[in-house]
């Protein structure tokens, strides 16, 4: 009997294997508390900074900046270490927490901006470390569509922020108030999802010809043209929608004071995002994540062009849902392709790609700013943005003619 309960306490013990809706939505939690609060809760928060008077236009915006090295650096940090996927994933998860909960506390511009570049950099980590191990797993699982879904996360992230801050500002909230209630919520998400990162890996190998089989010839990593070009285009999509994803709220305000819309284009922008990765889902592997990557880009330059041309409540709207429908559906459609060109060394392609994508975005809120100072509205910087989206979209389709992929129609 003793043998007996000493196999069944050792079968307890050991960790069950996740199902494939299991990773999928473990990678959809992960993201959404990574992006959409760790990152992203401080575009809607920034209009109650502001009216609080706790920073200016100027300060938000290098708050925005910092954040966004931070970012970088995690993404560059990525290229140089080889850590166990599931314990940075968790740890990070837990500092976004934490991080949340210190820009309720006093400090002032100070630590604020070492919270900020700080949260940059676990957000990388886990854009990183949870993508690529969810997609992993579900290749091995047989389902690699379904990565597509954890892409939902910060969309659905930014419409509870930005549907919470609109209730938050009818209430005459304060600012810190809003980033106590998001580390509540924070705590809410990570507490499920942290079994699912320590789940055992499939024992049975996937059947031949799916994506993740042994029997599949890895592809070898090169950094040629073909990879330099895609992380380029990347780096330009992360340039193209940040202005509009830093001061959204803050441009509508600026176009039409007043309405009691400008706190929902952000949450429109979330809706926009979750459809977009939603429907990315529905893709078939067997299509050119270039070619899907090229449309996306032009519907999100459309989208921040109409923002600065149409500055009126129906014209903001429809900008919000344009560049929120490509938000993250591109990035799935990239990180495909990173995975289709380097196989299972492809979180060092990611890291390389966010890296770039991190120096795009660092340079959005500057030149923003600037622009502002010498013109008075943010137009100016959104038609720069959308011209950048465009070239994006451009050297995507010269891939496509340049480097068309062989045996495309083959499973993966």
């Amino acid at each position: 009997m003793s043998l007996v309960n000493t196999d069944v306490s050792a079968a307890q013990a050991a960790p069950q294997t996740a199902g494939p809706w299991a990773v999928a939505l473990a990678g959809f939690v992960s993201v959404a508390l990574a992006m959409g609060i760790g990152r992203f809760a401080f575009t809607p928060l920034l209009p109650m900074m502001l009216h609080d008077g706790t920073v200016t236009l100027a300060e938000g915006g290098a708050l925005a900046t910092l954040n966004y090295i931070g970012y970088l650096l995690g993404a560059l940090l990525c290229l140089f270490i080889r850590p166990d996927p599931v314990r940075m994933v968790r740890v990070s998860l837990v500092l976004t927490v934490v991080l949340t909960l210190a820009m309720a506390l006093p400090g002032g511009m100070p630590a604020w901006l070492a919270w900020r570049t700080i949260a940059g950099v676990v957000s990388a980590l886990v854009m990183v470390y949870a993508t690529a191990w969810c997609m992993q797993r579900l290749d091995e699982l047989g389902h690699p569509t379904l990565g597509g879904l954890m892409f939902c996360g910060p969309g659905v992230g930014i419409v509870v922020t930005g549907l919470s801050v609109f209730g938050m500002v009818g209430a005459h909230w304060l600012a810190n108030w809003g980033w106590i209630a998001f580390t509540v919520l924070g705590v809410l998400m990570l507490v499920p999802v942290w079994r699912v990162f320590g789940a055992a890996p499939p024992s049975v190998p996937a059947r031949a010809g799916q994506a993740g089989s042994k029997d599949a010839p890895a592809p070898a990593p090169r950094l040629d043209l073909e990879t330099w070009a895609l992380t380029v285009a990347y780096g330009l999509a992360g340039f193209g929608y940040i202005i509009t994803a830093t001061f959204l709220p803050v441009i509508a305000r600026q176009a039409i004071p007043g309405t009691v819309w400008a706190d929902l284009f952000w949450p429109i922008l979330g809706v926009g995002v979750a459809v977009g990765a939603f429907l990315a889902t529905r893709v078939g592997m067997h299509h050119d994540n270039r070619r899907v990557a090229m449309i996306l880009y032009t519907v999100q330059a459309i989208g921040v062009a109409v923002a600065a041309f149409w500055p009126t409540v129906p014209g903001f709207a429809l900008s919000s849902l344009l560049v929120g429908l490509p938000f993250t559906a591109l990035v799935s459609f990239l990180m495909r392709e990173a995975r289709r060109l380097w196989g299972a060394a492809a979180p060092k392609l990611i890291g390389l790609m966010t890296a770039a994508y991190a120096l795009g975005q660092i340079a959005g809120p500057p030149l923003a700013t600037t622009l502002v100072a010498r013109t008075g509205g943010f137009a100016a910087s959104l038609a720069t943005a959308a011209a950048a989206l465009m070239v994006g979209a451009g050297i995507l389709g010269w891939m496509v003619r340049a480097m068309p992929v062989r045996h495309a129609a083959a499973p993966r």
